[in-house]
């Protein structure tokens, strides 16, 4: 075997096309997307009589002095079940850490731990107990089954909707108040559309938005723009957006008022109805006379379709006009063009470990959305570090420990 450190764009690719456990964040694209969090991409694998028989995107990221380390997102591009392959490719690796002054390599691979019903109970499935054993006996430290959204490099859970069937079977798979919202159609008269990069601003409204009420982290504008313009132009993202022409709406709005109060009702229950409607209107007219703009951007997601999937990846919707729904129309446009163009599965990008977790958890409304639009829910097997110096690893995180703690206090 013969091990490969500047794998080109095209071969690293063209292995990706027939490879396991593929997912977009092991795509060369996403290698150079991290540039611009000063990672360094480094592209690697084995090859064999010539041929490339196994892969990592190695992201590289400097600490202190010469030391660094390597992350290797959703980790390596090798059939894990070939265990002499994968131990003879971590030999390869650790050797190429030392070279490189790393004290270890982290993987996070996008396998299921174990096959799990809708309330994180485990069924009967897939198992992977046996690979996070012999991931241990191969020396690699895994850092254990945290729960929280933020607690490892990426989500250790998600969603997976199975879109492998006919949109109409995919449909039936929603919670009933999905489908009861969805049911009414764009009765808003919402524009819905892919967007292009001039759209990056609006987008990053509703992202401002969604940080702000759940608490969530986010990257700069910049980031969001790069990342789109990357994967855009090689036809793999898109760039949904939900927007709203407010003047057009109080007319709408005020016109429905109009017919209800004139609708005949012919016992106290239909008149309850009737009286409840327009106080749902009401409210929503309130809403408008707050807002300045002649057009709002209510809901958008950047999605990444990358081999048989097709990802939720960064998105939010505005805290204003919420019931009006835009994100369960474009979330379900999403789905229906996944559908349509003959991908298998769509993934929501992050769930909470908590499979019922309580209104206080900050994520909480993210998760109870992304579960009513009925797909697995998914937990990955965590994080592995491969150690090559484990003195100054340890110090490392003993320090980087107290620095988060402080800035926590602050």
């Amino acid at each position: 075997m013969e091990f490969i450190d500047n794998i080109k764009k095209k071969d690293y690719e063209d292995f990706m096309k027939t490879a396991p456990y593929t997912h977009f964040m092991q795509s060369y694209d996403f290698g150079e997307i991290k540039k611009i969090k000063h990672f360094i991409p480094h592209y690697v694998g084995l090859k064999e009589n010539n041929k490339i028989i196994c892969m990592a995107m190695l992201l590289e990221k400097k600490l202190i002095g010469k030391y660094t380390y390597f992350y290797v997102p959703r980790g390596f591009i090798i059939d894990y079940q070939n265990k002499e392959l994968l131990k003879e490719f971590t030999k390869y690796l650790k050797e190429y850490c030392k070279k490189n002054h790393a004290l270890y390599l982290r993987i996070d691979p996008a396998i299921k731990r174990y096959t799990q019903n809708i309330d994180g109970e485990k069924i009967d499935g897939e198992d992977n107990s046996d690979l996070i054993n012999y991931l241990k006996e191969l020396g690699y430290h895994h850092k254990g089954f945290k729960l929280g959204f933020s607690d490892n490099e990426q989500p250790r859970f998600t969603f997976r909707i199975d879109i492998n069937k006919p949109i109409e079977d995919v449909y039936k798979n929603f919670h009933a108040t999905t489908r009861k919202v969805l049911n009414k159609g764009n009765q808003y008269n919402l524009n819905i559309y892919k967007g292009n990069v001039n759209d990056i601003k609006d987008f990053y409204l509703t992202m401002e938005e969604t940080s702000k009420r759940e608490g969530i982290m986010q990257a700069p504008i910049d980031y969001y723009q790069k990342f789109y313009e990357i994967f855009n132009k090689d036809n793999i993202s898109d760039l949904y957006i939900a927007k709203v022409n407010i003047k057009k709406l109080q007319a709408q709005l005020n016109n429905e008022i109009k017919e209800l109060q004139n609708k005949e009702c012919k016992n106290d229950v239909k008149r309850k109805e009737n009286e409840d409607k327009i106080k749902k209107i009401e409210k929503i007219l309130n809403e408008l006379n707050d807002i300045t703009e002649e057009e709002l951007t209510l809901a958008s997601i950047i999605t990444v379709k990358y081999q048989d999937k097709v990802w939720t990846v960064h998105g939010g919707n505005n805290s204003k006009l919420m019931s009006l729904n835009a994100n369960y129309l474009v979330y379900y446009e999403i789905i229906k063009d996944a559908c349509k163009d003959g991908y298998k599965i769509v993934d929501l990008f992050g769930a909470s470990g908590e499979a019922n977790p309580p209104s206080t958890n900050p994520i909480y409304g993210i998760h109870s959305f992304k579960k009513r639009l009925g797909g697995e829910y998914t937990e990955f097997i965590g994080e592995f570090d491969l150690i090559t110096n484990k003195f100054i690893y340890h110090l490392f995180n003993f320090l980087n420990n107290i620095r988060h703690k402080i800035k926590r206090k602050k």
